[in-house]
């Protein structure tokens, strides 16, 4: 027999014979970390009350005779009132397999018969150890991903009356409610993960976690891993189980963020994973159901989408059920006075400083601004306009704005030369005032590290 390693796993095994309790604890204690026993199933609640017990060995039946396993699955039953997140083996007989299985429709996670194999009854704790494992980890990330929601949303907010923003807001308001698949399309900045979350809240599925992946920061190397999970051992840093993102999500929705960014070679395995509604983890043997919601965003234009060498179009059929383009903020200017006051009082509040009023000479130059980073990177500047600037009203010079601001031209060739230019001459101004350090820079501009390195070389600088 293959030696197993030590599983930090705890052990509870409950059977009213004592050559059983003993056979079973003399196998298991050389694998785990504890193992415990009980002979009398009317302890089984208060025991369970008092300690958390990663996997519990159950017997069908108790009493003399008794066949029917009626017994196990009262307990059964017992066990996953006090803990939902119990795993929960079955110790039967051969001839009471038909009870087994109805017991595992009733919520256990497998069962082995009397007498055992030792290597399968060793196979099916550990496996049953690492359910456990997954389960809490889930539950943890769910938790993790609410109590985020809860602490940003403050700033969670879409603020707009324009046209192109009204036209969006139709779209949400019927789509929130279904669980059709949504692609948001859209420059960077725009407020592609405000939209999702949006979604999300007004959906059947706001109860259940929200979770965001940014696919662009995602390498090949761990894309399997990072999204499907995988199992101790599968590869030379798998030093425990991890559960992917796509099954954290199951139950709530799944933002796949820059979506775009999927290498072509990967995005068959992750087709298949939506298609199938099931991941299997690497090193694992069997797929593990998932039941998300899904939400995608990219970048990309429509006509990139749209060349097979670029994304697999059976892909993009499967993720775009409803779409949405989200304007940038130069098509929207109208409502830069509204995000304006919004943002004032938001950092108002968060740094504790006293509301403050534009200057009518800085209204001005923030509406005819370009705006390269869109909705963020204006959060960024009214940001660091209040924390900086030293009067109650602000001024234009409060605004690290860089290049001239002209008024917007309804000549829409010699908009686009001009805003270019702008762009050029501020990303310049960024890199240089922050020691060409690019996640600063980045963060200054409201945009991602990979879209200021496109920018980068667009400008050649």
């Amino acid at each position: 027999m293959a030696p197993f390693p030590i599983h930090s796993a705890h052990i509870l095994i409950v059977d009213d014979e004592e050559d059983v309790l003993l056979a079973a604890r003399l196998l298991l204690k050389r694998h785990f970390a504890s193992v415990e026993t009980l002979s009398d199933p009317a302890s089984l609640a208060e025991r369970v009350r008092r300690n958390a017990f990663d996997v519990l060995l159950l017997d069908m039946n108790f009493t003399g005779g008794a066949r029917q396993g009626e017994e196990g699955l009262a307990l059964l039953a017992q066990v996953l009132a006090l803990d939902p997140q119990a795993v929960v083996v079955l110790i039967t007989a051969h001839g009471d397999v038909a009870v087994a299985v109805e017991a595992m429709k009733r919520g256990a996670a497998d069962f082995v018969t009397k007498p055992w194999e030792n290597e399968r009854l060793l196979a099916t704790v550990l496996a049953a150890s690492n359910l456990r494992r997954s389960r809490l980890e889930a539950t943890e990330f769910r938790a993790r991903s609410q109590g985020l929601a809860q602490a940003t949303r403050v700033d969670d907010q879409m603020i707009g009356t324009s046209p192109a923003m009204l036209r969006v807001f139709q779209v949400i308001g019927r789509a929130a409610p279904t669980d059709a698949n949504v692609l948001m399309l859209g420059e960077n900045g725009t407020g592609k993960e405000l939209v999702a979350r949006d979604i999300h809240r007004r959906s059947q599925r706001a109860q259940e976690a929200f979770v965001r992946v940014d696919l662009g920061t995602v390498s090949g190397q761990l894309f399997e891993s990072e999204l499907f999970g995988h199992r101790r051992g599968a590869f030379t840093d798998a030093k425990q189980d991890r559960v992917g993102l796509l099954r954290a999500a199951s139950g709530g929705t799944l933002f796949l963020d820059e979506i775009g960014n999927v290498p072509l070679h990967l995005q068959g395995k992750l087709l298949t994973a939506l298609e199938r509604r099931e991941v299997t983890p690497l090193g694992a043997e069997n797929p593990e159901p998932i039941d998300v919601r899904l939400i995608c965003a990219t970048n990309l234009p429509v006509g990139r989408l749209a060349d097979e060498n670029v994304f697999r179009q059976d892909l993009l059929y499967r993720i775009n059920t409803v779409e949405v383009c989200l304007p940038p903020l130069r098509e929207r200017r109208e409502d830069i006075p509204l995000l304006l006051e919004h943002f004032i009082a938001v950092y108002a509040e968060k740094y504790n400083v006293p509301l403050k009023r534009l200057s009518a000479a800085a209204l001005e130059r923030l509406m005819v601004h370009p705006w390269p980073g869109n909705v963020r990177a204006l959060r960024h500047a009214v940001e660091r306009a209040m924390i900086l600037s030293e009067g109650v009203m602000l001024e234009p010079g409060d605004f690290s704005l860089a290049g001239a601001s002209s008024p917007v031209s309804s000549s829409r060739p010699a908009e686009a030369s001009r805003l270019d230019a702008v762009e050029r001459d501020t990303v310049a101004l960024a890199l240089e005032t922050h020691g060409r350090n690019i996640s600063r820079a980045a963060e200054a501009l409201g945009l991602t590290r990979a879209s200021l390195y496109r920018r980068i070389q667009k400008y050649g600088l």
